[in-house]
């Protein structure tokens, strides 16, 4: 018999009943039942409950110690009662009565706990991370980070790619980001930079005739934190290949993309499903108008609208302030908000007002509730609508497709400002409101990106992704592009995915 194990704690079966099997793991916990003691041993595989009987010869050990100690164990399996099965545990229909005991490692109290994952603070779970990576959930998400892996592998393997390995230690070169330093022990005051994206090397592979390169790369930018990404550091599916169009990337990239969200939508049984079918592919422009961001989450229904038309001339909406905003070049942006006059106070609108001026440091949202007017048809009492002309009011809600019982909140600024916040509380009533739509995984492109974009901050053009992209109309276009103007209006081939609002 093996010297530690003969199964894994999430092999044993019914099959398996009769056997005499070794098991290792850690000790999960312990139950003390009239007697009878009954643990849960861990590993990376499951859990197995052993059973241990007054008496048995490694019963007075496993009751001395503590949750997390490494032990051996040897035992018979044995069946479970039907009314003792546990059908959420895969080894739930048996148990092993165990008899010897050895200890690997005896665990002294732990400055957090494994069962249960109570919540803890960050720098104990990182001081204390061999503990903190035990946990179920932890665990679960590394498993799961390398089966993604391997899937991206397999998946770009079979769309003809080959992958290659670039190097870490490099020279700087322009990304969007500063970047981590590395001092040359060989040339006193120089540094290597680490390679914010292996761009210039997958370039230099192109160059060489190496026809389609993928590589789960490393990426090393000095910047803070993001929602979606760990500061410092992160890893990315990149590509890179040659004498293909835009449609050839899409080609090759939707089958992998699509394929691998398809397999593991259902982790852990939570029923999210992937739409069939070709991603949609929005124009930037669109994105921005529609959805006020380049990465729109297309699980929520609600559809920013340019309204400005209709509240230009004050003398017919009585309402100057909008006015005063388009006259001096910006624009007002609404934001549907259905059923929200019906079913939520007026507290609800106060809080969104209170929720842009705090968190998006924004002058606020205009708002309207909409109700049934005495005379029929559809007016509103609140600043904003109430004393609107009845037929340009009319127009603005066929326009918007809102009637009786709906809302609406208003975005006004500046252009670029405006859009921002209307996409943020777009988002923002779209959960208040409960319109996102749950368990799936809505993936889009978004396309036509311009390549150049004003940088308010020095006052000039520079590019609004990187200088590594196509124009549109190739060089002539970009020769042509000879005034700010012209250099604005030019859009590159650039695309990103986006799922559900993450790029």
């Amino acid at each position: 018999m093996h010297a530690y194990r003969t199964h894994t704690c999430g092999e044993l079966r019914k099959s398996h009943v009769g056997e005499t099997v070794k098991l290792s793991g850690w000790l999960h916990r312990r139950r003390d039942h009239g007697g009878v003691m009954f643990i849960d041993l861990r590993d990376h595989y499951g859990l197995t409950q052993v059973v241990f009987n007054p008496g048995s010869p490694g019963f007075g050990t496993v009751e001395r110690l503590r949750a997390e100690s490494v032990i051996t164990l040897e035992g018979k399996v044995v069946a479970r009662d039907e009314s003792l099965v546990n059908p959420n545990l895969a080894t739930g229909e048996i148990e092993v009565v165990a008899g010897e005991v050895s200890v690997q490692s005896e665990a002294a109290e732990l400055p957090l706990p494994v069962f249960g994952e109570p919540e803890y603070p960050e720098d104990i779970r990182l001081k204390h991370r061999y503990l903190d990576l035990r946990r179920e959930t932890l665990h679960k998400n590394m498993v799961l980070r390398s089966q993604v892996i391997a899937s991206l592998r397999r998946r770009m393997i079979e769309q003809g790619f080959t992958e290659y390995q670039t190097p870490i230690l490099t020279a700087s070169s322009p990304e969007g980001a500063r970047d981590f330093l590395v001092p040359s022990r060989l040339h006193p005051g120089e540094f290597y930079a680490l390679p914010q994206a292996p761009q210039q090397f997958k370039q230099l592979l192109m160059v060489s005739g190496f026809d389609r390169y993928f590589q789960i790369a490393p990426c090393f930018r000095d910047e803070d934190a993001r929602a979606d990404r760990s500061p410092g550091e992160f890893y990315q599916l990149d590509i890179e290949m040659s004498f293909v169009t835009q449609e050839d990337v899409f080609s090759a990239i939707e089958p992998v993309m699509a394929g691998v969200f398809s397999e593991f939508a259902d982790w852990e049984g939570k029923g999210r499903t992937v739409p069939e079918g070709a991603f949609p592919r929005i124009p930037y422009a669109e994105a921005m108008a529609k959805y006020g961001s380049d990465k729109p989450d297309l699980r929520n229904p609600i559809e920013l609208a340019d309204v400005s038309e209709f509240f230009e001339d004050d003398s017919k909406t009585g309402f100057g302030i909008f006015a005063k905003i388009i006259a001096g070049g910006g624009r007002v942006i609404a934001i549907p908000a259905p059923k929200a006059a019906a079913e939520k106070s007026r507290k609800f609108f106060d809080e969104l007002d209170k929720w842009a001026k705090k968190e998006m440091q924004a002058p606020g949202l205009g708002y309207a509730r909409l109700k049934e007017a005495d005379g029929g048809g559809v007016d509103s009492q609140d600043p904003v609508l109430k004393n609107f002309e009845p037929a340009l009011l009319a127009t603005l809600l066929e326009k918007l497709g809102l009637s009786a019982g709906d809302g609406i909140f208003f975005s006004a600024g500046k252009k670029g400002e405006a859009y921002k916040l209307a996409g943020a509380a777009r988002t923002k009533v779209g959960e208040e409101l409960g319109l996102i739509e749950e368990g799936v995984f809505r993936l889009c492109w978004i396309v036509d990106f311009p390549m150049y974009e004003y940088d308010e901050d020095n006052k000039k053009v520079d590019f609004s992704h990187n200088p590594f992209s196509m124009p549109q109309g190739g060089m002539d276009a970009l020769l042509e592009a000879d005034t700010e103007e012209k250099q604005l209006d030019l859009k590159a081939y650039q695309y990103d995915i986006v799922c559900n609002g993450v790029e």
